[in-house]
């Protein structure tokens, strides 16, 4: 089978069309037929530099959605044709300490899709089974893909501040506009905040039910009960601690961010909390899917074919469009 890969040659390059076979499964892996796979932030700060790659060439890319075309050695999760999705954690030891305590989201030894193994960028992936999660059937595989990151670790964030009646957002992108779609669901005000001057943005945050949308050098109305960071801007953080009331929770959900500035002691005094999130683990991808299956969620996909992929990534970070990029390989 013949493969096209939009592969990473160096950092601060554009991504190169390569035609190669299609890569082989090994033990315990499936090779997919990739039909979508969302573009995440993430990926940018790697094809960026921001970010360093592990290795190069690189196929970036772990919002995967696809068939199962085979099966390695020893394989048996999935059948022939079923469809399946590939996270950002793609394998860990199993063993260490973190894996034994449930956090294999920090295992030393992880191994991360599109940044260790060749990730979706590609019309064919493989992939390690015991990390790929099934899909909800209501979901097609455009709307399913941005659930595999930008949904993940938004859940994975949000539910760093459980009881928080009033969720700060802070950029407004493809994470953020899942998450607060859950959150309405679940009852609670959001407050959205927007790059300043990002009228359009503000909007859409209206158009989903956000209570609140400000720029995020903005004060909010009301004091935020947690807020959640998925914008890479470090300053955000004292901006954030001082919207959040006495025993707030600011929860910083990238995986790069830049540094944060010095801040007055008070802004954290009052029992607030400054924490991360790190990856994710396979029972938030099992618990996330289980909700998206109760709970409808619009991703707002924005499609491009799997050629454009720099394209993609160039409109992402200018800020081109609201919800999630979307590079459709069939």
């Amino acid at each position: 089978m013949d493969d096209l890969a939009m592969t990473l040659l160096a950092p601060g390059r554009p991504l190169a069309a390569v035609r190669r076979a299609a890569p082989a499964p090994g033990a315990g892996e499936v090779l997919l037929e990739v039909s979508a796979c969302g573009v995440c932030r993430t990926d940018l700060h790697i094809v960026d530099g921001e970010l360093p790659p592990a290795r190069t060439p690189l196929v970036p890319g772990h919002e995967v959605v696809g068939r199962v075309a085979a099966l390695g050695p020893g394989a048996g999760r999935f059948r022939i044709g079923e469809r399946v999705g590939v996270p950002w954690l793609g394998g860990a030891c199993g063993h260490c300490g973190h894996c034994g305590h449930g956090r294999e989201n920090l295992c030393d030894d992880a191994v991360f899709t599109g940044y260790h193994r060749d990730g979706g960028y590609a019309r064919y992936a493989v992939a390690d089974e015991r990390f790929c999660l099934a899909i909800p059937e209501a979901y097609d595989d455009a709307h399913a893909a941005p659930l595999l990151c930008a949904g993940l670790i938004g859940y994975r964030a949000y539910a760093m501040a459980p009881g928080a009646a009033r969720l700060g957002l802070y950029g407004f992108g493809a994470a953020a506009h899942l998450v607060a779609q859950v959150a309405l669901a679940d009852g609670r005000e959001v407050f959205a905040f927007t790059r300043p001057g990002d009228a359009r943005s503000r909007e859409f945050a209206r158009s989903l039910g956000c209570q609140w949308a400000g720029d995020s050098d903005r004060s909010p109305p009301a004091p935020l009960d947690a807020a959640l960071l998925f914008a890479p801007v470090g300053s955000l953080v004292p901006a954030a601690l001082a919207a959040t009331a006495k025993a707030g929770v600011v929860v910083c959900a990238g995986i790069h961010m830049s540094d944060i500035p010095a801040f007055p002691y008070r802004l954290l005094w009052g029992e607030r909390v400054v924490r991360s999130v790190a990856n994710l683990t396979r029972a938030d991808g099992e618990a996330f899917m289980a909700l998206a299956g109760r709970t409808p969620l619009d991703a707002r996909p924005v499609p491009y074919p799997l050629e454009r992929a720099n394209e993609a990534l160039d409109d992402l970070r200018r800020g081109a469009f609201d919800g999630a990029a979307v590079l459709l390989a069939r």
